[in-house]
């Protein structure tokens, strides 16, 4: 028995710069997300059978082989690993599975990979991991998804990603103390919006926009160099500010990404003394990101009471192996 324990996301800015229809043909991307203390873990298990059982969130499936899988993710996963039976997996996440903007389905994908392979007696990097995951919901699952996700549930931590012309990934550590990422944490929250939605359709329309958007994107990717610089002079009002300027950005890159509710939450995070806010991900649903002095924290949580708070910690490690046994 295999379980891989993997941390979600949350994004800073940049988001959408990671999108091969703007970093491939403009220069590059560039993101700083952080992974927090939120897990997708999945169990491989040994079955008795030659068969195989997936259990996830929505179903069970009972099939004789792997073409006969309908997760797609699982069928694609199980390929590249080269697991053919035998097999029970089970997935589990601390947050809703999908929808959520915290890069759930990036972290099942590497996951998942981490968990397959070291049932085969195989144990890849964070690279290595990384990178077959963009392959996995990229170019075997035709996703319209960018690459942060990936990345920051393989690596985990505190970085600065940089996408190239060429698809080759920079990943730069933002180093804190764990007393700094204490004090870090104590300037950001989360809120749940009570909607989850498919970020497919909403990246779908950024990418085929992206050339009527190019200014937009350029200063998104500016945000990127100005927020890491921000965080390592721990001028946690001047990356609220730069979080606030890039989610005003980042809502004309196509529709969906705000809406009534959405507006309303982060108008009333304002009022209530926040630097800045967005929501996390494509946009549409999932949870606001509200940066804040940790003296109007109360404050905040009144203003958005009917929303359920998750405080941010940052998680150090990405994907790993926390059990392993017969």
């Amino acid at each position: 028995m295999i379980i891989t324990r993997t941390p979600l996301r949350v994004s800073f800015v940049g988001g959408g710069t990671d999108l091969a229809s703007f970093y491939r043909h403009h220069g590059g991307g560039s993101v700083v997300s952080a992974a927090i203390d939120r897990y997708v873990y999945v169990l491989v298990n040994e079955k008795f059978d030659e068969d195989i059982r997936v259990s996830y969130s929505r179903a069970a499936e009972y099939v004789s082989s792997v073409d006969a899988i309908k997760h797609p993710a699982v069928r694609e996963a199980m390929r590249m690993t080269g697991v053919k039976g035998s097999v029970e997996i089970v997935t589990v996440s601390d947050i809703p599975a999908e929808g959520t903007g915290l890069g759930s389905s990036s972290a099942f994908a590497v996951g998942i990979l981490n968990a397959l392979w070291a049932f085969q007696g195989e144990l890849r990097g964070a690279k290595e991991l990384a990178e077959a995951a963009c392959e996995l919901e990229i170019d075997r699952l035709h996703e319209t998804s960018g690459k942060q996700d990936q990345y920051a549930a393989a690596f985990g931590g505190l970085h600065q990603y940089e996408f190239r012309e060429d698809d080759s990934v920079g990943v730069h550590a933002l180093p804190l103390s764990r007393e700094e990422r204490e004090h870090f944490s104590q300037h950001f929250s989360l809120f749940y919006t009570g909607t989850t939605r498919s970020a497919n359709t909403i990246l779908s329309e950024q990418a085929r926009r992206t050339d009527e958007n190019l200014e937009a994107y350029r200063r998104m990717r500016e945000l990127s160099d100005e927020t890491r610089k921000a965080i390592m002079a721990r001028d946690f009002p001047k990356v609220g500010a730069l979080m606030d300027e890039g989610w005003n950005l980042k809502k004309g890159l196509s529709h969906g990404i705000t809406n009534p509710t959405l507006d309303g939450m982060y108008a009333a995070a304002k009022a209530a003394g926040a630097w800045g806010a967005k929501v996390t991900g494509a946009g549409g649903g999932g949870f606001l990101l509200v940066a804040a002095p940790p003296e109007t924290s109360l404050q905040v949580e009144h203003a958005l009471s009917g929303h359920r708070h998750l405080p941010v910690h940052i998680s150090t490690e990405g994907s790993r192996i926390i059990f392993v046994g017969r």
